[in-house]
């Protein structure tokens, strides 16, 4: 550099020292540049190792979540059906009672509200089951559908039929199902045990026939699944009796929301339906036994070679022997075929498909009936009286 000052005096000696310290920067590493680069690989570590506060906020949301869906009322670990409705075996707690009461009172409220109806226009143990929260805004919903038509509308006058199709609307079609079948399968059913003796019994197969027609109708009608609708009983009532009235009326059905049943209410809904069944079989037997005899009496009175072959039927041993087989073994095949079969399996598969639903439940209740006459035939050779 002094060289070249020598050489070109227009170069001063501080350009050239200027020079010396660039080529001497150029020749040397740059840590500042360096220092640039390192920085972001320094603080990618950090990130990583920064613990995952998102992940801890979803986990805390997720079980809270699963607190809420845990914590329906109802009680019993009854499941909710396919109408929404949850269902209750018992034990439900106060608090789970008093807020699913106010909810179902807000949503009937709000269905008197599309509808434009007050409380006042609706039957009285309607409009009390709405203030007391006990019926959700779905059965209301219901009420109104059925009510357009002038049958239903007549027919709802009557409680039990009331509760009955407001808990499920094709009760009347599988009473229609059950008497309509009841005489064929029972039919068939007394010929493939007596094949070659059929029509010399003929006699008592049409008592038996004519039972069936009886019975069937209370069959259907006592075991169905209903929406409780009748009011408290009196307080000077006693406990039997209040234990009883709170009862389901079929043992296996569920509750509605802000409802539960104990295991010993739903129990005592076997014991008082096989109760008001043996009733109800015995009563349909002597009016059956009765015909039967009376059949054969004229008979004789035509026939009469018929009088030493043909004998009348023991009135009273086959009307109580009827009334025990209805208590025990109508009661619990009706109960299940009702109440599991029916209302909780079948209703909530096919709620939206209401004719496969239709066919499915014929099926079923024809295989039943044709089940209980079997069994009918062979209790009463079993215990004597045929």
């Amino acid at each position: 550099m002094a060289i070249a000052a020598c050489f070109d005096p227009s170069l001063s000696l501080a350009e050239s020292t200027h020079s010396l310290h660039l080529r001497r920067l150029r020749a040397s590493p740059l840590p500042p540049r360096l220092h640039l680069r390192l920085s972001p690989a320094k603080a990618a570590p950090v990130l990583r190792s920064s613990p995952p506060l998102p992940r801890r906020t979803l986990h805390g949301r997720r079980h809270h979540l699963l607190s809420i869906a845990f914590s329906i009322p109802g009680g019993g670990g009854d499941f909710i059906n396919g109408n929404g409705n949850s269902g209750g075996g018992g034990g439900g707690d106060d608090g789970g009672a008093d807020s699913a009461g106010d909810r179902n009172r807000k949503e009937a409220l709000v269905v008197l509200a599309e509808a434009g109806r007050q409380l006042e226009s609706l039957p009285k143990d309607l409009a009390a089951a709405i203030e007391a929260g006990r019926i959700p805004g779905l059965v209301v919903s219901r009420f109104f559908e059925l009510e357009r038509s002038p049958f239903f509308r007549w027919l709802m006058q009557f409680g039990g039929f009331k509760e009955r199709l407001l808990a499920d609307d094709l009760f009347l079609a599988k009473v229609a199902m059950e008497c309509g079948v009841g005489i064929f399968t029972k039919t068939a059913a007394e010929y493939d045990r007596r094949r070659e003796n059929f029509f010399n019994e003929l006699e008592i197969v049409f008592a038996d026939v004519v039972m069936a027609i009886i019975a069937d109708f209370m069959l259907v009608y006592l075991p169905a699944p209903t929406v409780p609708l009748r009011p408290a009983l009196a307080t000077g009532a006693g406990s039997i009796a209040k234990f009883f009235h709170n009862c389901p009326d079929n043992a296996f059905q569920v509750a509605l929301s802000g409802t539960s049943y104990s295991v010993l209410q739903r129990i005592g809904a076997i014991v008082r339906n096989g109760a008001k069944l043996f009733a109800v079989g015995t009563t349909s037997s002597l009016v059956g036994t009765a015909v039967t005899n009376a059949l054969i009496n004229a008979r004789k009175a035509v026939d009469k070679s018929a009088a030493d072959e043909i004998a009348n039927v023991p009135i009273l041993s086959t009307s109580a022997a009827y009334g025990v087989y209805m208590a025990v073994s109508s009661n619990l095949r009706y109960q299940v075929l009702a109440g599991v079969i029916e209302q909780r399996i079948l209703e909530p598969l096919l709620h939206q498909h209401k004719v496969m639903l239709s066919a499915l439940c014929f099926a079923v209740r024809t295989g039943n009936t044709y089940l209980g006459s079997l069994l009918w035939v062979d209790y009463a050779r079993w215990i004597g009286i045929q």
